[in-house]
Parts: C-alpha cells; structure tokens; sequence
C-alpha cells in the first residue's frame, strides 16, 4: 500500500483519518500542520499527501508546493470545507490535486487514494 503524509490541524478528524487509512493498510504520518510536516518531507518520501487547506501556520497549499519541489512524483489530494474560494488562485500550481470537501465519506477517500496512486 501507500505511504501517506497527512496533515489536519484538527486532531479528531487526523486520528480518525489515521486510524482509519492505516487500517486498509496504509503506512500514514500524520501532522496538525505544515511546519510541521517539513521534517518529515525532508527524512523521507511519501506516495501521497493528504492535507487540509486551511490550516494555521503554513496552509496545505504550501505544504503541497514544498512537497512537489522535494518529491515531485507525490500525488497530492486536498480535504478542506473551502475548497472553492482556497483553490482559485492557485489552480495553476496543483492542477492534478483532487480536492474533497468536508465532510466527506471515509469510503470515497479511501476511493480517491486508491484511484490517485493508479495513476502513478
């Protein structure tokens, strides 16, 4: 299965989101923002990032432009509740991300993923 870099700043919704990808057998770390995912993009490569957009401190599109510059072959799928008004400006910069907006089925996440990385 995948590795997967997750970052939530809402910690229920990360342990939930964490327990549950690991459980179809992804390998997941998880973080509550983008500084702090930046070690983790520096010790080692994932195959997907999973994160929120609005999220204090660096946001998930920063995260995401970080992560492409580091391992441009990471996929990248975006879960916010403001996907639309977040994502207009910078549509350009990760026109191959998948954005859901919360809330969202655990089923249809664990559907994206799954079609994402085929893709690879």
């Amino acid at each position: 299965m995948a590795k997967i870099l997750l970052a939530e700043d809402d910690e229920s919704m990360r342990a939930f989101l964490t327990k549950a990808l690991s459980r179809v057998g992804h390998e997941v770390c998880s973080v509550s923002d983008g500084f702090e995912a930046l070690p983790h993009i520096e010790d080692g490569e994932f195959d997907l990032l999973v994160t929120d957009i609005v999220m204090p401190g660096m946001d998930g599109l920063e995260l995401a432009r970080r992560i492409s510059v580091e391992t441009p072959d990471t996929k990248v799928i975006f879960i916010t509740g403001f996907a639309a008004v977040s994502l207009n400006n910078h549509a350009s910069q990760q026109a191959e991300a998948k954005v859901l907006s919360k809330p969202f089925h655990l089923r249809t996440l664990v559907d994206e993923i799954d079609r994402v990385l085929a893709v690879a």
